[in-house]
């Protein structure tokens, strides 16, 4: 039949459902209040059937104008107030007060609340036209109402019309939120994009910046929908969690405003507000383990592993705010208190704001910040909702085991265990080791037993309590964690209550997938190593990265330090708008000072000014050499020359004054820095502990597209290994080939998809410099981008797909080598630009990756990386397109008076090498090369031998590196050992001083 496969269709599905068993009436769009922004009639109706006593007070009082003057009171209090405050509280009129909703109550024992609780009207209207303006057509599909009050707007779209979820998003975008029915918190609380596939929500339109959030089931462990018996996958919405009872408990329990502290442009911190509306993993956990608790009463144990980035702060306050009031189906209180044992700062005060949003009531949340009597007193008194620290657990455990008549509800967060490092290992409070082998090793037999360990070493102690029941939050949990705190499936495994899992969380978008630019030392010496042979690699930078790193020694910090600074200069600084941050983590605490040290030595003698550095340890730390102790303090020093506190580190390290922070069992894991993009590990890694080490990488933030590892230890099978429980689909770009980019590259190129022309005008537009960019580039950028796309759309399936993992393969690997390979090639770095950006606008395939939304910020911050870079690759690149290269002369040089053969003596006399008659060679071309250069000469004809040294200083160091394919072994060793260096200079250009000067006398 005509029109089945439309968005009426749909609509007509969506209005079917929740009018016939979701508990919803139908709403007429003709009598919306355009201007107001609500249903008039509805309020006015639940007001009158709620209240009719105090509604013919009023109507006694006011007459005829009642209506008016009550509305114009509801509009004041949605202004000032807001939509989400007036439904919880209601408002004062004339000293009454109007309630404007009636949520359900914790337990059935007041009979006129839950009458009132069942005249909610929830209305679904169908296209609500919202623009003041009578002329206007805009509309909404469809407005979901309480009480006249607009809670959601919805935006459906349809795969058989040829649309999406992210046209429905795009749409959003481009509606202007200064309309009233869109204005933050004051009307709608939360918009809905929608197709038969996906579910993404937000609850604030700022035009292209607003962020979509997924809404979705998850599948398979990873993102999107499974099948659903309605039919369409994202059924689930209007059957489950628009049900009339589901959609009244988002709104009275779920939905709240977050005030968040942010940092402004100019520095300064700013209050935010946010409201929040639960991700589909949330309000499904904290149902269901309501529920659980509720059937099974005191006693029970329950895991949820629910990953890094699934908001468990919310998690965690939503369900302590239920479990406090649950009642059981007889109305019996299920606890007398809940106890949130957490190390997050701000989760009381996040609590007492929620509850207090929820109920208007004080004191229901107490801290305990002072001492053991104040945690058993609140224990004792059935305080509703107690916060305390993973080092108290023992005494709670302790004391309810003397309180066996009361029932308590023990939320455990270890997520965010320790940040101090005291708490994470049982380590001496004054290291004193007599090398770095001792102390990693000393370091490294403290470092087995962690939080998660002594809360299970404090319940197995104790034993199972009929009267208290653990509800634990982890993003990792270990084997023996899953043993006490998990439930047994068919076959008698443990498993966790309720999972929100890594994979689902790297595919929507709330973390990133910190392995996807792992690489171990081996790995990326072979991928220097592949670049000495590339004509397309500039050979001077390639053979200087390939000299650092041939000859590094397991415990040579000076050389580790170099390699992590000019990697983090060439590479990291410019990621994030500038503002990229990156973490080194030690084996010991002995490492962290000697890394410091050989940190600040190395930067002040290369005259840096861009990197500045911090160290984190806990107690003191002795140097065996000097016998002198230190302390974190002492070490990190501020720009303003005091000492920075060990509480005021990690504000420190969010300025721009600290880009890399130096880490000894610190901060390994509850250290949330989004700006953290680089991590580089010199430390044994496995299990658990490598999983939430390597996640400080994976929180997000704008303009942080990918992260980076370099791993001087460990191997990639181990990391693999620890990263698969948690995620099942984990790779490592271990296997990477530079070869493969030019195949990759030809083969779009080959395609024809997209012109030659095409990329060039797009890369003319986005690297313009600074000064030449216009309000228009935007829309010419992606005028170059079109043509493209209708081709791709063009093309068959088959051909669709080979392309698309051609682009998806070309982008990731270029984005990975690049952090590793000192590439120089401009066609390379603009059809890696081009395709980034081609690859978002092509059309969404739902069946193949997740939804990227964050297309428009990506853009802009990566054009403002590339620009930031100096000009980029492009400037540079010309400049080495320009140089030719040293042109050698043919002669034969005369044998010297003095024998090049004394400098190999004397390096295998003082250096105890056994370089041989065929290492000579390398000085003989030296000498013969450095000769056939017109400044070398000219300054060896103009200046006496000591003022001609200190000019060839930067020759010499080139001259080798040219040689680097005759003679590894030397110039390796002449570039990395200062020693030998020394030693080698002043012999060398005294045999070149008077060569050249010898040929000049012979008339040569």
């Amino acid at each position: 039949m005509p029109g089945k496969h439309n968005e009426k269709a749909l609509e007509d599905a969506i209005e079917a459902s929740l009018l016939g068993l979701g508990g919803w009436v139908k709403g007429d769009p003709k009598t919306f209040d355009r201007e107001r922004a609500f249903q008039r009639s509805d309020f006015f109706a639940f007001v009158e059937a709620t209240q009719p006593e105090l509604w013919a007070d009023l109507k006694q009082q006011h007459g005829a104008g009642l209506e008016d003057a009550v509305l114009d009171t509801l509009v004041k209090s949605l202004e000032s107030r807001g939509t989400l405050d007036v439904l919880r509280h209601g408002l004062k009129f004339f000293g009454k007060k109007i309630d404007c909703a009636a949520f359900r109550p914790a337990h059935g024992l007041n009979p006129e609340i839950l009458a009132k609780y069942a005249k909610n009207r929830l209305v679904v209207t169908r296209q609500v036209r919202f623009i003041a303006d009578a002329d206007a057509k805009d509309c909404v599909d469809l407005l979901l109402s309480l009480n006249g009050l607009p809670i959601a707007t919805v935006e459906l779209k349809n795969h058989l019309t040829g649309q999406s979820v992210q046209h429905a998003i795009q749409q959003y975008r481009a509606r202007d939120p200064r309309h009233r029915l869109f204005q933050f918190k004051k009307r709608a609380l939360v918009h809905f994009a929608v197709d038969p596939d996906l579910v993404y929500t937000t609850t604030q339109l700022i035009g292209v910046d607003t962020r979509f959030l997924p809404f979705n089931r998850g599948h398979h462990d990873g993102a999107g929908n499974p099948d659903h018996p309605g039919g369409h996958r994202t059924a689930y919405l209007w059957q489950e969690v628009w049900q009339r009872d589901s959609f009244l408990d988002i709104v009275g329990r779920f939905l709240h405003v977050l005030k968040k502290e942010e940092k402004a442009a100019d520095g300064k911190k700013v209050e935010r507000e946010v409201v929040v509306f639960p991700r589909y993993h949330q309000l499904d956990a904290v149902r269901k383990l309501e529920a659980a608790a509720r059937k099974d009463g005191a006693g029970k144990s329950y895991l949820i592993q629910h990953s890094a980035g699934s908001g468990k702060s919310n998690s965690i306050a939503w369900l302590a705010h239920r479990l406090a009031s649950l009642h059981d189906d007889k109305d019996q209180k299920v606890f007398d208190s809940v106890v949130v044992i957490t190390d997050r700062r701000v989760l009381d005060q996040q609590l007492q704001d929620n509850i207090y949003q929820f109920e208007h009531k004080q004191g229901v949340v107490e801290k305990i910040n002072e001492d053991s009597e104040q945690l058993a007193k609140a224990l004792a008194s059935g305080t509703p909702i107690i916060v305390t620290t993973l080092q108290k657990f023992p005494f709670v455990t302790g004391k309810i085991a003397k309180l066996p008549r009361r029932k308590y509800a023990i939320i455990v967060d270890e997520a965010h265990s320790s940040q101090s490092g005291e708490g994470a290992q049982k380590m001496k409070e004054i290291l004193s080791a007599g090398s770095l082998q001792e102390a990693e090793r000393q370091e490294a037999e403290g470092d087995q037993e962690d939080e998660e360990d002594r809360l299970l070493k404090v319940m197995m102690s104790r034993g199972r309590q009929k009267n208290l029941s653990f509800f634990a939050f982890t993003t990792t949990p270990k084997a023996k964690t899953l043993e006490v705190f998990g439930l047994r499936d068919a076959e008698g495994n443990p498993r966790p209550f309720h999972l929100y899992s890594m994979r689902q969380a790297i595919e929507e978008g709330f973390i990133l997938d910190v392995l996807k630019s792992y690489t171990t030392y081996k790995a990326y010496y072979r991928l220097v190593k592949a670049t000495e042979d590339d004509p397309r690699v500039p050979k001077k930078e390639a053979t200087r990265q390939l000299a650092r790193f041939m000859s590094l020694h397991p415990h040579n910090v000076a050389q580790k330090t170099e390699v992590m600074v000019e990697h983090f200069r060439a590479k990291v600084r410019h990621k994030i708008g500038g503002k990229a941050k990156a973490m080194l983590v030690t084996s010991s605490r002995l490492h962290a000072l000697r890394y410091k040290q050989a940190f600040d030595k190395y930067i002040k003698e290369k005259g840096y000014t861009d990197v500045g550095v911090l160290v984190a340890f806990s107690g003191k730390v002795e140097d065996p050499d000097t016998g002198f102790r230190f302390t974190e303090p002492e070490m990190n020093v501020g720009k303003d020359g005091k000492r920075i506190s060990e509480a005021g580190l990690p504000a420190a390290f969010e300025t721009d004054h600290f880009q890399i922070l130096l880490a000894a069992n610190k901060y390994q894991t509850g250290f949330d820095q989004p700006l953290l993009h680089t991590m580089y590990v010199d430390k044994r890694l496995a299990g658990v502990q490598a999983v939430q080490t390597l996640s400080r990488l994976n929180r997000t933030c704008r303009g942080k597209e990918d992260t980076f590892v370099l791993d001087f230890v460990n191997e990639v099978e181990e990391i693999q290994r620890s990263f698969q429980p948690y995620y099942e689909q984990t790779t490592v770009s271990e296997t990477a080939d530079p070869q493969q980019l030019y195949d990759l590259a030809h083969k779009l190129e080959a395609a024809q998809v997209f012109w030659e022309s095409e990329k060039e005008a797009f890369c003319k537009v986005f690297f313009a410099p600074r000064d030449k960019q216009t309000t228009h580039d935007h829309a010419e950028m992606y005028r170059h981008l079109s043509p493209g796309v209708d081709r791709f759309k063009a093309l068959d399936d088959g051909k669709q797909d080979e392309f698309r993992n051609a682009l998806g393969a070309f982008v990731r690997l270029y984005a990975f080598l690049s952090q590793i390979m000192p590439f120089q090639d401009p066609d390379l770095e603009k059809l890696y630009t081009f395709c980034r950006y081609f690859e978002m606008k092509l059309p969404h395939d739902a069946k193949r990756s997740p939804l990227k939304l964050d297309g428009e910020v990506a853009l802009k911050y990566y054009r403002l990386d590339k620009i930031s870079e100096g000009a980029i690759q492009l400037r540079v690149a010309e400049r080495v397109g320009l140089r030719s290269p040293v042109e050698v002369g043919t002669r034969k040089a005369d044998e010297d008076e003095a024998k090049l053969s004394e400098i190999i003596e004397v390096l295998n006399e003082r250096f105890g090498t056994e370089f041989t008659k065929a290492d000579e060679l390398l000085f003989d071309q030296f000498i013969e090369v450095a000769k056939a250069d017109a400044e070398v000469v000219r300054r060896a004809m103009v200046n006496p031998l000591d003022n001609f040294a200190l000019a060839m200083g930067q020759k010499i160091e080139d001259l080798m590196i040219d040689r680097m394919d005759q003679n590894q072994d030397i110039v390796t060793r002449y570039l990395n050992d200062q020693e030998f260096r020394e030693t080698v200079f002043p012999l060398l250009v005294k045999k070149l001083y008077e060569a050249v000067r010898a040929d000049a006398g012979a008339g040569r």
